[in-house]
């Protein structure tokens, strides 16, 4: 049994101290770069070109490492399907249907198009919602798990010491800091990964030999799940189109082409990461059963990676982890401080945004903690927040780019409500029965299925009787 800790050298963390040492470098160094304007901290002054763009989204939607380590030790190969193949799909439709659009408004935050499309009250909602969305919570376990085997801190001083580390500079310096932190983080992240698949491969032999080590299941297309819950996943893959910080990333791009390439490029960079991880998933469920699934990745590198080279690969999951972390944090901030807080005051100036900023920074620090503490989990943290999230901004937030398709203000409203509220008691009420360890939802329906029917059904219902309305007024 391999040990469950990293035995690392002195250059080993000479390797760690060094990135943390240059993360905070460019993030500091860059604040002053915020400039005067909301446009500034928020998304950079719209100047993002392709390079930064592709860095800085391809690092922050893929920071669950140890999440995803998680899936493929216990799922196999299905993990691809579900936390794979299905954003890429909504990622492209984002590219070519959404980014453009998104690029040509005047706005900065995915709550401003809600706002504008339907009005105050719904787009406060939306952003209790979209603050749901974004929560760094999966984020903030992993990197405290991280350090906690790094360092063997109690997991709770782990966590908050390593989201400090995380954020401290974007409060500062906004999107700039987050970028120019992103680009270095983006290549340490691949590079972790082409360090340690040439060691697996050969300590522990070829691929080939690793997948007839697997068990059956593994290498199923379904694995040890049920339909339903595979599409139920696929479902959550929506988040892609309900993220904000695509949306924010989009509304940054120098052009509509940027932001449109830029999308499509991430998505074979996706794809090129997912087949490393998975890879390096394989091998550790070939060689080391038994374990903590969430440590499938950092047990694999204790065991077949020397001095120096391990330590790139702890970077490397380090630079995965912060580069969403910081992202979201911050998202997360602005979400309460301007579009929840600010909106609701009417105080949007920049000097009180950073206050209110500040403010949405700790409650978010605090709610992370709780739901990362409770659940200490990242695939039932993804699922749980997928599942009440998208049922509520998904529709809402998709018909509003395209006038044929919205209904009211107040029909939106009800449609968010509703929806919302019958995926939080489906839900509860899976957790109140459970067997095994695993909630029993009512008549097997998976919570997400409920939400977005729901959702559904009330867009149908509101798009009929405007446009009845509408035929009505032309012929009196």
């Amino acid at each position: 049994m391999p040990s469950k800790t990293l035995s690392l050298h002195f250059l080993d963390w000479l390797v760690i101290g060094v990135y943390f040492l240059v993360v905070l470098v460019l993030g500091i160094y860059h604040a002053g770069r915020k400039g005067k304007t909301d446009e500034d901290f928020l998304i950079a002054g719209r100047r993002l070109s392709l390079i930064p763009f592709v860095a800085t989204l391809v690092s922050t939607f893929y920071g669950g490492i140890l999440g995803i380590g998680e899936f493929v030790y216990r799922y196999g190969i299905v993990s691809w399907i579900t936390q794979g193949l299905f954003y890429y799909i909504f990622a492209a439709v984002y590219a070519l249907f959404l980014s453009g659009k998104i690029r040509q408004k005047i706005q900065f935050t995915l709550p401003d198009q809600l706002y504008e499309s339907y009005g105050k009250k719904a787009g406060l909602v939306g952003s209790v919602f979209t603050f749901l969305m974004v929560t760094p919570a999966p984020y903030v376990l992993m990197i405290g798990v991280l350090l906690n085997l790094l360092l063997g801190w109690p997991l709770w001083l782990a966590i908050i010491v390593g989201t400090l580390l995380s954020v401290v500079y974007v409060l500062f310096g906004g999107l700039y800091s987050v970028v120019k932190t992103d680009v270095f983080q983006f290549l340490l992240m691949f590079l972790g990964f082409a360090v340690i698949l040439p060691y697996a491969h050969h300590l522990l032999g070829p691929v080939s030999k690793v997948l007839a080590n697997l068990p059956k299941k593994q290498l199923n297309p379904t694995g040890y799940f049920s339909i339903q819950q595979i599409l139920a996943w696929g479902f959550i893959a929506l988040w892609t189109i309900v993220d904000p910080s695509f949306y924010q990333r989009c509304s940054a791009a120098v052009s509509q082409k940027t932001a449109r390439n830029g999308v499509l490029i991430s998505i074979g960079f996706w794809f090129l990461f997912d087949m490393m991880t998975l890879t390096a998933g394989f091998y550790a469920r070939a060689y080391f059963p038994g374990i903590d699934p969430l440590m499938a990745y950092p047990v694999l590198g204790n065991a077949v990676l020397p001095t120096v080279a391990k330590g790139f690969f702890v970077v490397g999951m380090l630079a995965t982890i912060m580069s969403t972390l910081d992202s979201y944090t911050f998202l997360s901030a602005i979400t309460l401080g301007r579009d929840f807080y600010g909106r609701l005051t009417n105080q949007l100036h920049l000097d009180r945004l950073t206050a209110a900023t500040r403010w949405g920074l700790v409650i978010t620090t605090i709610v992370s903690f709780g739901i990362a503490y409770w659940l200490q989990s990242v695939v039932t943290i993804w699922y749980l927040i997928g599942s009440l999230g998208i049922p509520v901004l998904f529709f809402p937030l998709w018909t509003s780019f395209f006038p044929k398709f919205k209904i009211s203000g107040q029909t939106v409203l009800a449609q968010m409500i509703l929806s919302g509220l019958l995926s939080v008691l489906w839900m509860a009420a899976g957790f109140l029965h459970q067997a095994g360890g695993f909630p029993e939802y009512p008549l097997g329906i998976e919570p997400i299925y409920p939400g977005l029917l729901a959702s559904f059904l009330i867009w149908m219902g509101g798009l009929f009787a405007e446009r009845k309305i509408r035929r009505e007024g032309l012929n009196p």
